[in-house]
């Protein structure tokens, strides 16, 4: 098996650079989604608003971390951590660039289809734990929503695993040197985008936490530091996303003329923003359209998409 393990001080800065661009992002939606809505955004606190970003982490670190007596105390407790240690794990095998990254697997793809598919289990036990209707919904809805699209999203990725003939990260960014996936596979990365979507409980699929329906959802019982590690986990989520779909479709750190860091940082961000767009266009579907959208449109999409790739492979190698 092909690992490599990156130095303490690249394990230091990858892990304080994402979560520091997870805190950003609270900042970075705000203020993109009112240009796009004509309308302001955050201005006021500090230069563009800039010190909003941090009077909300002063006021989630002293609010009162208040538990429900009648919550499952012991399972509402760690419920919040699930989702911050399954979306920072999942980071290890992100290759950023050439000798920048934390572990290299031959199966690092298979990881992340892995520690994504753990993080549901953060929204099932806070719905549970917390002994709230509303919140047991969120959890039922996040559950069948996760597990509905894990499907899709795997199938959407094989195609890229037959084209590069690996499951590691690093070779299939190379594998696209001679052209992105994006261009080969555009079924497969639609399908995927939309499933990371609703895997992450975005907007405009964010149904397990639908404020008409449902006042927060899964994390209506939360506050304090605990809420803080959901909304964090959110955009870890959003950012994981961002850069995997990067890496398996648009060339991850590959481009001419810049520094390979870069290149992979300024798509990723192109991706960030793409969600927080979807965000600022779309509504929220019902529930069921959401099910049946997935079983009835995606998974066709996406077992074709897997039907064609092979006969294509096939032919090609005869």
């Amino acid at each position: 098996m092909n690992e490599s393990i990156g130095s303490p001080l690249q394990i230091a800065g990858i892990l304080i650079g994402v979560i520091l661009t997870a805190a950003w992002l609270i900042w970075v939606e705000r203020r993109m989604i009112g240009i796009w809505q004509d309308r302001l955004g955050p201005n006021r606190v500090g230069p563009l608003g800039l010190g909003q970003v941090i009077a909300d982490m002063i006021k989630i670190f002293f609010k009162d971390d208040w538990i429900p007596p009648f919550a499952d105390k012991a399972v509402f407790v760690i419920a919040p951590v699930i989702i911050m240690v399954t979306m920072l794990t999942a980071f290890v095998v992100v290759p950023f660039a050439p000798g920048i990254g934390i572990i290299d697997f031959n199966f690092g793809l298979l990881y992340f289809l892995a520690l994504s598919s753990l993080a549901v289990y953060s929204a099932v036990l806070a719905g549970y734990a917390s002994n709230n209707k509303y919140a047991l919904l969120g959890a039922l809805r996040a559950a069948a929503q996760t597990v509905s699209y894990e499907v899709f999203m795997g199938l959407s990725l094989m195609g890229v695993v037959m084209l590069s003939g690996s499951f590691n990260l690093r070779e299939i960014v190379e594998a696209q040197r001679d052209g992105w996936f994006c261009i080969s596979q555009f079924f497969g990365l639609l399908v995927f985008l939309i499933a990371a979507v609703a895997e992450s409980h975005r907007s405009p699929l964010d149904l397990p936490e639908a404020e008409q329906e449902l006042i927060a959802g899964f994390h209506t019982e939360y506050s304090g530091m605990k809420f803080g590690m959901f909304f964090v986990g959110e955009y870890l989520g959003v950012t994981l996303s961002s850069a995997m779909i990067v890496t398996l479709f648009f060339g991850g750190w590959l481009g001419p003329v810049l520094p390979p860091l870069v290149w992979f940082c300024l798509k990723t961000t192109i991706g960030i923003l793409f969600f927080v767009l979807l965000r600022a266009a779309l509504p929220r579907p019902r529930y069921d359209q959401l099910m049946m959208f997935g079983w009835k449109v995606m998974l066709p999409i996406a077992l074709v998409n897997l039907v064609a790739t092979g006969g294509v492979a096939l032919w090609l190698e005869s």
